[in-house]
């Protein structure tokens, strides 16, 4: 399973739908689309040095067990989202928005509205699988820092990132053909929304 789908299913749609005023399915559509925009955003700040520590020492604050058994909306601090976007896509929150409804016809308004919501929600998946990837025993705020610990959840990190934005692009056959059966290609979205808008990195 991608990494995009397996946030996907993690999502409560029907609350988010009913929280932005949505139906479930132009949700579901922006989510898709913006999963792999906040995904290869953060791949491309964790291509530097600097924002790869910043990044690791961000997952730090997240819980990874927000996606465990499904995400409790309640749980989701959108104002820490709005932060990990601002941070991202920087003054280009607006444009790379616009792209992504546009794609997925459901406007950019609302997948602005949503990806203060799926950021916490992402930076927890992610805290979750570098953990996991790195073998580090309790936490990730424990296991940060310098030395060998910080080198071994910055290893994991660039690990989990290519992974998923890699999936993210290929995927499995029978995911790969239900994007293209919804009329989108996650892979696409990473490469022509993106584009050179983020650079190598915003630490």
């Amino acid at each position: 399973m991608s990494a995009v789908d397996e946030i996907l299913q993690s999502l409560p749609v029907g609350q988010i739908a009913q929280e932005l005023g949505a139906r479930p399915e132009e949700v579901q559509r922006a989510a898709a689309a913006a999963l792999p925009a906040l995904l290869g955003g953060l791949q491309a700040n964790a291509t530097d040095p600097d924002g790869a520590r910043s990044l690791t020492e961000a997952l730090g604050q997240h819980d990874p067990g927000l996606v465990d058994g499904g995400v409790d909306l309640a749980q989701v601090d959108t104002r820490d989202g709005e932060a990990i976007a601002a941070h991202i896509f920087g003054d280009n929150q607006g444009q790379v928005a616009q792209q992504l409804g546009g794609l997925q016809g459901v406007g950019g308004p609302l997948v602005q509205r949503l990806i203060p919501i799926l950021a916490p929600i992402v930076m927890s998946w992610l805290a979750k699988q570098v953990l996991g990837q790195a073998g580090a025993g309790g936490s990730l705020g424990q296991a940060q820092g310098g030395g060998v610990g910080g080198s071994i959840l910055s290893d994991a990190l660039g690990s989990v990132l290519g992974r998923a934005t890699g999936q993210a692009g290929m995927g499995s056959d029978q995911s790969v053909d239900r994007r293209e059966a919804q009329g989108f290609d996650t892979g696409t979205i990473i490469r022509d929304v993106l584009g050179g808008l983020l650079g190598g990195g915003r630490r």
